[in-house]
């Protein structure tokens, strides 16, 4: 018996090639092989006339670790294209075993791709119908194709059934990541151990603020490591990059981000004196009371950095476990700060008064 639209025969199971498929993890298939081996085949695979798999690659695999020599198979000549190919696959994802989060966003983004083209085509082809045919043409397009955001919602509900096209849109960031070479190794390694505790269940907010913080992080090795740097550059990001390492397995992952930009910032615009040049300005010091100092853009970093360190630290903790000399510090760097603050708040109310 064959549906419509189908043709029903038996077909040698070699001869059924599956080419790239977005499932990637089949699951557990020893349920499916039990219930062939106990009630057959009760819905045929699906491929095209030569003999492409397009429905049932869980099945067939089952068939293939059962032995089968051949299979009855539907062959189905109207999915030519790569959209209707898409679908159809698609389709019967959704009937069978879920896809993991990283496969749903794989096939999200060929769909999406594959609508925009599909859409650009039809586009393409209305402009050439002649007035007789549509009396409303003057030469341009009257079918347009849907806006970017149309397209992402469209493909996001085709696969997951939901609005979540964001979702989807970070996964493909982090697999673009993963698989980019111009990106460092350890940024590439990271992005795909995310892409796996995505699969997991683990948040993919927190997967992108890791891997952000990661390829700052790759930016300040790089930095702290190129001969051609000055030495203030090459100082100022080695002590970001170690100070992230510190943070990495405490920080909240968007405070760790935040942190990194800053630390790349932060290396980016240090002294680019070389330490001949930092001696010399140290001796003219001594010797003209002229002190050099840091832009206000370094200061405004600064600060974006400890606006809430008061939260991130117990005091109750950080009393009893400072050493005197540790402690003496603390308290010296807050006196020298409030001292700061009085000639800052001095100097602006100056300004004020005279604008």
């Amino acid at each position: 018996m064959s549906e419509p639209g189908h043709i029903e025969l038996e077909r040698a199971v070699d001869s059924i090639w599956a080419g790239r498929r977005h499932r990637e993890d089949y699951g557990d298939l020893d349920s499916l092989v039990a219930s062939i081996m106990r009630d057959g085949l009760l819905q045929p695979i699906t491929i095209t006339p030569d003999g492409m798999l397009i429905c049932g690659a869980r099945r067939l695999a089952a068939i293939r670790k059962l032995g089968w020599k051949t299979v009855n198979v539907w062959v189905r000549s109207g999915i030519s294209t790569p959209l209707g190919q898409l679908l159809a696959e698609q389709d019967d994802n959704l009937l069978h075993k879920p896809l993991t989060r990283t496969e749903e966003a794989t096939l999200y983004a060929e769909l999406k791709a594959l609508m925009a083209q599909d859409a650009a085509g039809r586009q393409e082809a209305s402009r050439f119908t002649s007035k007789q045919e549509n009396p409303r043409s003057h030469g341009a397009a009257t079918v347009a194709a849907p806006q970017k955001g149309e397209t992402r919602q469209q493909a996001a509900l085709m696969v997951t059934g939901r609005n979540s096209y964001t979702s989807l849109e970070r996964i493909n960031e982090l697999q673009q990541i993963a698989a980019d070479l111009s990106q460092a190794e350890d940024v590439r390694e990271r992005a795909s151990r995310e892409l796996e505790r995505i699969d997991a269940g683990e948040s993919i907010t927190g997967a992108q603020h890791r891997i952000r913080a990661a390829q700052a992080l790759a930016e300040l090795d790089t930095l702290a490591t190129d001969p051609t740097q000055p030495a203030g550059i090459r100082d100022a990001a080695a002590a970001g990059a170690a100070r992230l390492r510190d943070l990495e397995q405490t920080a909240r992952p968007a405070d760790l981000q935040r942190l990194a930009e800053i630390a790349v910032e932060r290396a980016k615009t240090a002294t680019k004196k070389r330490p001949n040049q930092l001696a010399s300005a140290r001796l003219r010091a001594v010797e003209e009371p002229v002190r050099e100092f840091l832009p206000v853009r370094s200061f405004v970093y600064l600060w974006d950095e400890l606006s809430t360190w008061t939260e991130r630290y117990d005091p109750t903790a950080i009393g009893p476990a400072l050493s005197n000399e540790q402690w003496v510090m603390f308290e010296h760097a807050v006196t020298m700060t409030i001292a700061f603050l009085d000639a800052a708040r001095a100097a602006r109310n100056a300004r004020r008064d005279t604008a």
